[in-house]
């Protein structure tokens, strides 16, 4: 048995979605090669040879790139089985079965692709993972014992996203998780409606295997993929704690969440003392109502009181946006370019952080909102999304405009960029344009392909930035 896993697009990561699957089809025999289309083309001979052809779908981006790909391998190999996984997979399953997918599988799908390879009893999907808008929980999640990913064969790490760091030196990036799932419900989240509140841990002697194998691959600091490092806090404390003592210079980031910074503020210093350069953080909004219409968990007072936090310990705090929703107003706009100029916060924001436009997908928990509901359009098989036209059509337009702004100045310093969007912003809003600060106070690391969550503008846009 041949089996072909194809990556198409992980925000400049080499794929932890083809190097754990990889590692439990090659434990059981199978002949796996693994393809990140994102950094190399797909060989017409790896489609024909391959007997399972998977295709994994962490985000909405890498699901439209997926498309032509699947019509590409159907007419190289019509008798290869297809099949998709990820947490795009199960929101999209009418879809890919539309385009031969025989196998729609949520994110835990590596017991599920033995299952298939190896020609395993037939019965319905182990975990799809599908639990609704309403959070009712369908399938369930499996728990799985985890193994350590196998990376062979994949581009190397030196090829995807490095870490830019304030002196002008970069680092060589490697990537892992630590946690899988999520116990949060944020509506506009994909995480919610295949997880439905549950997180899984990996062992940490699996996150640390895999660790060290990048580290001795090149690796100089690590990004955590978890959609929220915290959510074990125990288990997140041992893993730090030994990749500091194991690997002393290895830098890492981890993902979490405005409430829980506050409510583990005490594990802070502890971040920082094993070499924590900045945390990502999806704050979405500094307007309140919006905040509680995504159920975040959190206010504005609560993201400042955590920038603070974070920068008492030295530790960067690198919020995320999605500043375009059909409840944002002109002069909200306007606000959170304001909160971050105040806060010093404009190196710490990707531009395209001020273009993100709210994301609509099938399965959304966001469909629960009857306001949003009436607003949004019937769904758009080509964009895989539910449109909507804000009630404002400046607010369409200026976020067109400031998109489009973001890719042109892709590469330009981010104070720079953050300038020209704070003046096109106060001058559709009538406001006397005050300039910002073309530098801050202090220079930040960040990835040189940029986090962002929720929404999509498409891997052209987030090169360099």
């Amino acid at each position: 048995m041949r089996a072909l896993l194809i990556s198409t697009y992980d925000l400049g990561r080499q794929p932890f979605g083809l190097a754990s699957p990889a590692a439990w089809l090659r434990r059981a025999g199978v002949d796996v090669r693994c393809v990140d289309t994102s950094r190399e083309p797909l060989v017409d001979a790896d489609a024909l040879a391959a007997d399972l052809i998977a295709f994994y779908l962490p985000m909405h981006t890498a699901t439209r790139l997926t498309e032509p790909l699947l019509d590409r391998v159907r007419v190289l190999n019509p008798q290869a089985t297809l099949a998709a996984y990820g947490l795009y997979a199960p929101l999209n399953a009418e879809w890919l079965r539309e385009h031969g997918v025989a196998h729609v599988i949520g994110p835990e799908a590596e017991e599920e692709l033995v299952t298939i390879a190896t020609g395993g009893p037939e019965g319905p999907p182990l975990h799809q993972g599908y639990v609704g808008a309403d959070l009712q929980v369908g399938p369930r999640v499996a728990r799985l014992a985890f193994i350590t990913p196998d990376r062979e064969g994949l581009p190397a790490l030196a090829n995807y996203a490095a870490l830019q760091m304030p002196n002008g030196s970069r680092r060589v990036v490697g990537s892992t998780d630590a946690t899988r799932g999520c116990k949060h419900v944020c509506r506009h989240c994909p995480i919610v409606p295949v997880y439905g509140g549950t997180f899984r841990v990996v062992p940490v002697d699996v996150v640390m295997a895999d660790i060290r194998a990048q580290v001795a691959a090149g690796a100089q600091h690590i990004s955590f993929g978890d959609p929220d490092f915290f959510n074990g806090p125990t288990h997140a404390q041992r893993i730090v704690e030994r990749l500091a003592r194991e690997h002393p210079g290895v830098t890492y980031d981890v993902t979490i969440k405005i409430e829980h910074l506050l409510m583990h503020a005490p594990l802070l210093p502890l971040l920082r003392e094993t070499g924590c350069l900045f945390v990502t953080s999806a704050v979405e909004s500094v307007d309140d109502e919006v905040l509680a219409r995504l159920r975040k968990g959190h206010t504005r007072a609560d993201f400042v009181r955590a920038v603070a936090l974070c920068r008492a310990e030295r530790i960067a705090l690198s919020p995320t946006f999605v500043p375009f929703t059909p409840w944002t107003t002109l002069s909200g706009y306007v606000d959170l370019i304001a909160t971050l100029e105040t806060l010093e916060l404009i190196e710490d924001v990707a531009p395209i952080q001020l273009a993100i436009r709210l994301l609509v997908t099938s399965n959304s928990a966001l469909l629960e909102l009857s306001e949003l509901r009436d607003a949004i359009g019937e769904f758009d098989r080509a964009s895989l999304t539910y449109p909507w036209r804000h009630s404002d059509a400046r607010l369409d337009a200026l976020q067109r405009d400031v998109m489009q702004l973001v890719g042109a100045r892709a590469g330009d310093e981010r104070a720079i960029v953050f300038a020209e969007i704070a003046a096109l912003a106060r001058e559709r809003a009538g406001i006397r344009a005050t300039p910002s600060p073309r530098s801050a106070s202090h220079k930040a690391a960040y990835m040189t392909e940029a986090w962002y969550c929720c929404a999509e503008p498409g891997p052209e846009l987030v090169q360099g930035m």
